[in-house]
């Protein structure tokens, strides 16, 4: 299975409680279709990136800022994924919007998890604790986490699996962020990774 295992690469922006939620159901066995080879950070010195290093990842930064313009800072990122034969991608809490052109490189092979049940509470402008607060003030009684592969509409591909958590009363944005983190995205998207590496890892090879 070693041999055969989908080259990963993580891009985030922060903490990385994603990051690390895929990396312990890596070590529990939970992933065995996947290998995570690498980890890429849209800014510098975030704690994501002590976290790879904590779990022996290869992780950058690639800055946007630093580099002055989408168009470089896409190009420095191919560079880090094609030097490291990514073959997934996964964006757990990755804050930069990628081009048309740039998601057409990985049909069906980038994955993100949001922070609410699509088709609520998503889209350009919804991200970290913009969606709880508006859940709390649309008042819905229940939200959730989505995980989606990425197309060149903002949280418009295909669903890959949802899970709902319950609002409850006196709950602020970060209390519910933490709630949803906990109960859904944690749990999602290391099970959607490893979902898209075995069908990977299993699919027929094509004949030269």
């Amino acid at each position: 299975m070693a041999d055969n295992r989908i080259r990963t690469a993580i891009l985030v922006s922060g903490g990385g409680t994603n990051l690390q939620a895929i990396i312990d159901a890596s070590r529990r066995g939970e992933i065995p279709h996947a290998s995570l080879d690498l980890v890429l950070s849209s800014k510098e010195g975030v704690y994501a990136l002590e976290r790879a290093a904590a779990a022996g990842i290869p992780a950058f930064a690639v800055s946007r800022k630093t580099l002055g313009s989408q168009e470089a800072f896409e190009a420095a990122l191919l560079q880090k994924l094609e030097e490291y034969q990514i073959e997934v991608i996964v964006l757990a809490g990755f804050l930069s919007i990628l081009s048309a052109e740039f998601v057409r490189r990985y049909p069906n092979r980038i994955i993100n998890v949001h922070p609410a049940l699509i088709p609520a509470f998503c889209g350009e402008g919804f991200y970290g604790l913009k969606v709880h607060e508006a859940a709390l003030e649309r008042g819905v009684k229940v939200t959730g986490a989505t995980v989606h592969f990425v197309n060149e509409v903002a949280d418009g591909g295909p669903i890959m699996a949802q899970k709902a958590v319950r609002v409850l009363a006196g709950d602020t944005a970060e209390r519910l962020q933490k709630r949803v983190m906990r109960q859904a995205e944690w749990k999602l998207l290391p099970a959607a990774l490893e979902l898209v590496a075995k069908d990977l890892a299993e699919a027929p090879a094509h004949p030269d």
